[in-house]
Order: C-alpha cells, then sequence, then structure tokens
C-alpha cells in the first residue's frame, strides 16, 4: 500500500489577505503534488490552505482542538476532533512528514518547536516566526517543492 506524503501548514488562526492568499496557494500546490494536507483545522492560515487544497482536488485533514467535527473551517474533508486544546499542535506535527509555516503567532512558535524537537522537517515562508534554525522559502511553489522533497526523504 502506497501511503501518500503528508505536509503541514502552520500559521495564525487570524491572519493578513497577504497570508491568507499565500496559504491557499500553498495548499493548491500540496493538492496538486498529490500529497495530503495536515492542519488544524480552523481559521485564517489553517482554513486558507485547506480552502486551497480542496479546491485543487486535494485531501485535506484538520486536526481540531475540541470535539465537534462540524467545527473545521469549510475546505476540510476529514476532521478529527482531539478535545486537547492546544495540545493538539504536537497531534499535527506528528502527523505530517514535513511542515511549511506561513505566517503565524505563538500557537505557530509552539508547533515550530515540536517540528525542532521531532526532526520533522520545516520550512517558513513569510513567516513572523522569531529567527530559528529553520530555512526561509522565498516563495509558495518553494516552500512545497522543499517540503515534498524532504517529505520523501524522511518517507524513505
Amino acid at each position: 500500500m502506497k501511503v501518500p506524503l503528508r505536509i503541514g501548514v502552520i500559521g495564525g488562526g487570524e491572519c493578513s489577505r497577504e497570508a491568507a492568499a499565500t496559504a491557499r496557494e500553498v495548499g493548491a500546490l500540496i493538492a496538486r503534488a498529490g500529497a495530503v494536507l495536515v492542519c488544524g483545522g480552523l481559521g485564517g492560515v489553517m482554513e486558507a490552505a485547506a480552502l486551497g487544497a480542496s479546491d485543487a482536488g486535494g485531501l485535506t485533514l484538520g486536526i481540531l482542538p475540541g470535539d465537534d467535527p462540524r467545527s473545521a473551517n469549510a475546505g476540510i474533508m476529514l476532521a478529527i476532533p482531539t478535545g486537547m486544546g492546544d495540545a493538539r499542535n504536537v497531534v499535527i506535527v506528528r502527523a505530517s512528514d514535513a511542515v511549511i509555516a506561513v505566517g503565524g503567532a505563538w500557537g505557530t512558535l509552539a508547533e515550530a518547536a515540536f517540528c525542532l524537537k521531532n526532526e520533522v522537517p520545516l520550512i517558513r515562508l513569510k513567516s513572523d516566526l522569531p529567527t530559528l534554525p529553520i530555512p526561509e522559502a522565498e516563495s509558495p511553489e518553494g516552500a512545497v517543492e522543499w517540503a515534498i522533497e524532504q517529505a520523501r526523504a524522511r518517507a524513505g
């Protein structure tokens, strides 16, 4: 059985129009690459990326903080309610073969730290994260190409 690559997209639950447009493009590119988009399933960057992926025919997985699968954004095809609150950020990272950070705030920083701790490849794209030992992409295409390459290498 061939297991599809899973690319996480992390970022703020609220975001600028520019960050939303970038995340939407990232989501579409992930879908076109044949990977599954993994995110937190709510608003902002998560919603934009999920809508981009679903509009492009991709599969989207939302790891939700609460108990209600109906709280997922409209771009989520498979919602996983965890009842874990912010602790679900660990699940998002562990469910991903590579992660792309778009914009972001404190939750995104926590997810980035989990990536570094668990050796999950992470790249920033127009991210507000403080300087961390992670690469930064210049474009959505560059971020998705990098994430797919890293995920393939990690998946063996």
